[in-house]
């Protein structure tokens, strides 16, 4: 089983997040220190696996070429610095699509852990939205982190509003990170 994984979010935990969507690879612009901090992971023994709701594709805002395109230059830019994605897993349905891989739903966390025999009782998922601790949580992953970046601040609000807490609450992906390294090792 391979353990010491990390599920992250995409749109405001890695890059910087749009109302309008990231809808073609010049939109795509890396938050401050994320792609350092996915090299800190890789560094330290952890796959780094991206799990991101992309209705845009079921909106028809954009092609899987596209799609496919910001992925390709987000990993090469991530590698270029010493870094390594192992998988990117993407819903492309639109929120009343009633899928099972539309995060808050656990199913992009279970194909993973089929595709790669990932022990959740190690793994740590790190979003910015309530959707993503949601998701985390009916997964059974071990540790759910929420980032402040994005939609953080929101979801912090909403989640405390309904009862459901996150593990850990970071400032940013560096943050969380740097909690990860130093606590789940």
């Amino acid at each position: 089983m391979r353990r010491n994984v990390v599920f992250t979010d995409r749109d405001g935990v890695i890059n910087r997040n749009s109302p309008d969507y990231i809808k073609r690879p010049e939109a795509f612009d890396f938050l401050p220190g994320s792609r350092a901090a996915l090299c800190r992971l890789a560094e330290n023994g952890f796959d780094i696996i991206v799990v991101t709701n992309q209705s845009a594709l079921g909106r028809g805002f954009m092609t899987i070429g596209t799609l496919d395109e910001i992925h390709r230059r987000m990993v090469a830019a991530v590698e270029s610095d010493g870094g390594r994605i192992l998988d990117i897993l993407v819903c492309p349905h639109l929120p009343g699509d009633g899928c099972g891989c539309r995060k808050p739903a656990p199913g992009l966390l279970l194909d993973a852990q089929r595709k790669h025999r990932i022990d959740f009782s190690a793994a740590v998922m790190i979003g910015d939205s309530a959707t993503d601790i949601e998701c985390a949580l009916s997964a059974g992953v071990r540790t759910a982190v929420l980032v402040r970046t994005g939609n953080g601040a929101e979801a912090e609000r909403e989640l405390a509003a309904c009862g459901v807490l996150p593990d850990v609450i970071a400032d940013d992906l560096n943050r969380a990170v740097e909690w990860i390294i130093t606590t789940i090792r």
